[in-house]
């Protein structure tokens, strides 16, 4: 008897799996959540004894960087630009020239950018001048790269300061790609407004 049994069970398992699927799927295209960007407006950084100024977004913060890889910052001028709505900070760093080579200051620039090369599509680099005379260059990282905007600027003589865009996320260009082109427009004002005192 149990044979005979057996024998039906592909039968019924056909029919079971013909007589659920009956409704019709919908694929649903892979996507991100809508993000809803604030108005670019900006507000002054101008603290007594810093060497520098500029502006900087309404809906960030700046904090002094208390600690670099568990150690304190090797300069009292390193600052963050904590940006709370998109997970995100931009990292200032700031040298003095007369205290480092200009030459070693932009190599290790470029070689900080460059370390993304394994994970990046491209690094575009562009040399910016702007009308308070500061003088610098631009980094695009496309691709996963942990940091997709980065600059520095520097008057050659005196001053140095560096800036990465870094989030609080596994590096995903295609998700990342709009808030990285929304700060992308904060950064590049910050350094058309940045000024040496």
């Amino acid at each position: 008897m149990k044979t005979s049994l057996l024998k039906y069970v592909p039968f019924i398992v056909l029919l079971i799996s013909v007589v659920a699927c009956n409704s019709t799927y919908t694929p649903k295209r892979k996507g991100y959540f809508k993000i809803d960007f604030p108005k670019h407006e900006y507000k002054v950084f101008e603290q007594p004894g810093y060497p520098y100024t500029f502006e900087y977004p309404v809906y960030a913060s700046v904090l002094k960087d208390t600690t670099f890889f568990e150690d304190k910052p090797e300069n009292p001028y390193w600052i963050n630009i904590d940006i709370p709505r998109f997970h995100g900070k931009i990292y200032i760093s700031y040298k003095e020239i007369g205290k480092n080579d200009l030459n070693k200051l932009v190599n290790d620039a470029y070689n900080m950018t460059y370390k993304h090369s394994t994970r990046a599509t491209e690094i575009v680099d562009s040399a910016m001048h702007t009308p308070n005379g500061v003088g610098g260059v631009f980094f695009s990282v496309g691709g996963n790269a942990a940091t997709a905007k980065q600059f520095f600027v520097t008057d050659s003589t005196r001053h140095f300061l560096r800036g990465a865009l870094y989030f609080d996320a596994s590096p995903n260009e295609d998700s990342l790609r709009v808030v990285n082109n929304f700060l992308q427009d904060d950064m590049k004002h910050l350094i058309n407004t940045f000024r040496w005192k």
